[in-house]
C-alpha cells in the first residue's frame, strides 16, 4: 500500500511540474512494484503494463483517429467557427460563457475528439471574451464545462470515448440510460453556469475586464477566406448523431454475424463501436466535399488530424497500463475489498471506484477501463441478481469517470490551459468547480434517480 500511495503521489506531482505520462507512467508503475514482494518487475512490464496499454489502443484508437481528424477538419474549414458565430448571435454577445459552452458543446457531442476542439474553440473564445471584456482566466473552465463534463459522459449518443468504452463490455450503445444521461446533464449544465456567470459577475463588479495578455490570443493562419454557410457547417454534426442512432438502433439489431464467434467476439460486444467508425467516417467524407473550397490543404489537414490522435491516445494508454500494474499487485485486493464493501447499491460503489480509479490514473477513460477490466464481471453478475439494468450501469460508470479524473495531473487539463496561456495558479479553481466537484454531484443526483429505477 504504501508503495501504491507514494507512487500516485509521484504521478501527480511530477505531472503537474509538466512531466510526460507516457514515460512517468511505466516507471512509477514499477516502483509500487518494487515494494511488493514476489512481483517480478520486468514481467510486470512487459505482459502487464504493455499488454493492457496494447489492449487499449485496439479497442479505441479508431475513435482517437476518427474524432481527431473531424475535429481538423472541422477548424481548417471554418465550420467551426460558423457554428460558433450562429451560437454567438442566437444567444447574444452579452453571454460570451454561454455562448463558448455551447459551441463548444455541440462540436463534441457532434464527434470533435475533446483533446481536439480545444484548438478550434480557443481563438473564437478569446475573441468573444475580448469583445465582452470578460476575464481571460475564465476562458479554460468555460471550455472545459463544454467538452469535459455532460457532452463527454452523460448526453445519451455522446460519440466520446469516455461514453463509448463501456460498450463492450455491457453490450450497450452510446445511448444507453437516457433518462439518467439527461439528468445528469441538466445538473452540470446548470450548476456549471451557475458558478462561472457568479465568476463573471465578481469580476465585474471588482472592475475587472479580459485583461492585457503577452502573444497572440487569435491565430488566422489556416482560416479560410470565406467561412461556409451555417447551414453547410451543421450538416457532418448531423450525419454524426443520426448515423451512429441508425446503425446501432435499427440495422445492427437486425443482422446476423455469427462469424464473430471465430474471432472471440460478439455483436453485442462490437457493434457500439463499428457504428461510431462508420459515421465518424461518412462524416468526414461529406466535410471533405462540402468544404473543398474552404480547405486548401486537404491533405496535409488529414495528416496533421491523425498525427494529434497520438498522444492524446498515449497518454490514457500509458494510464491505463499503470493502473493494471496497480492492479495486478497482491495490495490491490484490499482495496478491491474495500471497494465492494461499500455498503448499498452496487451502483454507488461501481461509482465510487470507477471515480477513484480515474482520478488514480488522472484520466477518466483510463480509470474507467481498469474499474471495467477489475470489477465489470463482479458489478454484472450483481446488477443481474439484483434486477440492475446494465444501461444504468453504462450511464452511471461514465458520469462517474469524469470526477476525479480532473486532478491537477490530468494531461486534457495541463493541454487546455497550456493552449489558453493560463496556468493552473490562474484557472485551475474553475476547472475544479466545473469538470471535478459538480460531475460528482451530478453523479451522487443520477445515483438517486437510479436507485428508484430510472433508465
Amino acid at each position: 500500500m504504501v508503495g501504491i500511495i507514494l507512487s500516485l503521489v509521484m504521478l501527480m506531482y511530477l505531472a503537474y511540474r509538466g512531466m510526460s505520462v507516457i514515460w512517468l507512467a511505466p516507471i512509477l508503475a514499477l516502483f509500487a512494484a518494487i515494494f511488493s514482494a514476489g512481483t517480478p518487475l520486468m514481467a510486470s512490464y512487459t505482459e502487464v503494463f504493455m499488454l493492457s496499454a496494447a489492449q487499449y489502443v485496439k479497442l479505441y484508437f479508431p475513435a482517437f483517429l476518427l474524432g481527431a481528424v473531424f475535429g481538423k477538419i472541422m477548424d481548417v474549414s471554418g465550420a467551426a467557427k460558423t457554428i460558433a458565430q450562429v451560437i454567438t448571435s442566437r444567444v447574444g454577445a452579452n453571454n460570451a460563457i454561454l455562448a463558448v459552452v455551447l459551441a463548444v458543446s455541440v462540436l463534441t457531442y457532434g464527434g470533435v475528439s475533446m483533446f481536439v476542439v480545444v484548438f478550434a474553440v480557443y481563438p473564437i473564445a478569446a475573441q468573444i471574451f475580448r469583445d465582452s471584456n470578460v476575464p481571460k482566466r475564465l476562458i479554460p473552465g468555460t471550455i472545459a464545462l463544454g467538452s469535459f463534463t455532460f457532452t463527454m459522459t452523460a448526453l445519451p449518443g455522446s460519440p466520446q470515448i469516455q461514453n463509448t468504452i463501456a460498450m463492450p463490455f455491457f453490450g450497450t450503445t452510446a445511448y444507453a440510460a437516457p433518462m439518467l444521461g439527461l439528468i445528469g446533464t441538466s445538473t452540470m449544465f446548470g450548476l456549471g453556469m451557475l458558478w462561472l456567470k457568479r465568476r463573471e459577475a465578481v469580476a465585474r463588479a471588482n472592475g475587472e475586464g479580459y485583461g492585457h495578455h503577452l502573444g497572440i490570443d487569435v491565430d488566422d493562419s489556416e482560416e479560410p477566406d470565406t467561412l461556409p454557410s451555417p447551414r453547410r457547417a451543421f450538416i457532418p454534426i448531423v450525419i454524426v448523431l443520426m448515423l451512429n442512432f441508425l446503425l446501432v438502433t435499427f440495422y445492427y439489431p437486425n443482422i446476423e454475424a455469427h462469424y464473430l464467434s471465430d474471432y472471440g467476439s460478439t455483436l453485442q460486444k462490437v457493434k457500439g463501436m463499428w457504428s461510431l467508425i462508420i459515421a465518424l467516417t461518412t462524416a468526414i467524407v461529406v466535410a471533405l466535399i462540402l468544404f473543398r473550397k474552404q480547405i486548401a490543404h486537404a491533405r496535409e489537414a488529414i495528416n496533421d488530424g491523425g498525427e494529434s490522435a497520438i498522444m492524446p491516445i498515449m497518454n490514457t494508454a500509458a494510464a491505463v497500463g499503470f493502473g493494471n500494474v496497480i492492479k495486478s499487485l497482491s495490495s490491490f485486493d484490499s482495496i478491491k475489498e474495500m471497494i465492494l464493501s461499500i455498503p448499498g447499491s452496487p451502483l454507488l460503489s461501481f461509482a465510487m471506484s470507477t471515480s477513484l480509479l480515474a482520478g488514480i490514473t488522472g484520466s477518466a477513460s483510463g480509470g474507467l477501463s481498469i474499474a471495467l477490466d477489475a470489477l465489470g464481471d463482479i458489478y454484472i453478475q450483481q446488477a443481474s441478481n439484483l434486477g440492475i439494468s446494465l444501461e444504468a450501469l453504462h450511464r452511471i460508470a461514465s458520469i462517474a469517470c469524469g470526477g476525479l479524473d480532473s486532478l491537477p495531473h490530468n494531461g486534457a487539463v495541463i493541454t487546455l490551459l497550456s493552449i489558453c496561456g493560463m496556468t493552473h495558479r490562474d484557472s485551475y479553481k474553475d476547472i475544479f468547480v466545473c469538470t471535478l466537484a459538480i460531475p460528482i454531484v451530478a453523479t451522487g443526483v443520477v445515483l438517486i434517480f437510479a436507485t428508484f429505477g430510472v433508465v
